[in-house]
């Protein structure tokens, strides 16, 4: 069975539109048949349930694509029924607690296993992974754990930049994946710049975008964490699952 996963760093680009940088991305992976959508809504904050439906409806529209809202009374029926699974971004912390509270891990986990493709953007993206310990947001709420959907075995860092402040003396990105490492040295951490993707395809992970991304592996010395440059189109599979 070939898993499909594309795992988007961000909905939008610049000052582009909603998700309109993905939608190329989004119709290689859902081709031009009619789909129907499970679109998980969670991880908003601020924002009604249907109100994040109608956005990303209206990013897609003119694709062949019906875009379902989940809601806890028609998980069962519709994650059975849907043709691929999407999941926005938002807070990563507050998107897991609902996973957990509707007890969804486990229902996405397997349909997406058997074959059903996912896809997610920033906090969305964050899920895929073992954990959700490489997020950038804050814990306004606590999940039940902060394991994930782990439908890959390593972690992402959507939004990735690494921007050091004049006069700022706080931890930069790479300070906080380095430490990640360092505690975790068996875990890789795939930092995704905004308007990159992983793109995961039967055996094939692929790194999408027009910029470089990073992955950061090793440890525990600070200086035996790697930052590897990772050019567009790079297959990582090599990097994080060996040869």
């Amino acid at each position: 069975m070939l898993h499909q996963i594309l795992a988007l760093s961000s909905s939008r680009v610049g000052g582009g539109g909603y998700l309109e940088a993905a939608l190329p991305l989004i119709r290689e992976v859902l081709g031009d048949e009619p789909r129907t959508i499970a679109f998980l809504p969670f991880a908003a904050v601020g924002i009604s349930d249907e109100a994040y439906g109608d956005r990303v409806r209206a990013a897609l529209e003119g694709l062949p694509y019906k875009v379902e809202v989940h809601s806890p009374e028609n998980a069962r029926t519709l994650l059975s029924s849907c043709d691929a699974i999407m999941v926005g971004g938002g807070n990563t912390f507050k998107l897991l607690s609902e996973l957990y509270r509707n007890n969804l891990i486990d229902r996405i986990r397997n349909r997406v296993l058997q074959g059903i493709p996912y896809i997610g953007w920033s906090a969305g993206s964050n899920v895929i992974g073992r954990s959700i310990c490489t997020t950038n947001d804050m814990p306004i709420v606590q999940p039940d754990s902060f394991l994930a959907l782990r439908l890959i075995n390593f972690q992402i860092n959507p939004h990735y930049h690494n921007i050091q402040v004049p006069g700022f003396h706080g931890e930069t990105r790479d300070d906080r994946l380095t430490e990640f490492c360092q505690l975790n040295p068996g875990i890789p951490v795939l930092a995704l710049p905004e308007g990159t993707a992983l793109h995961l395809y039967g055996e094939e992970l692929r790194y999408r975008g027009n910029v470089p991304g990073y992955l950061f592996t090793g440890g525990p010395g600070r200086n035996e964490v790697q930052r590897e440059e990772l050019a567009p189109g790079t297959d990582l599979g090599p990097r994080i699952y060996g040869d």
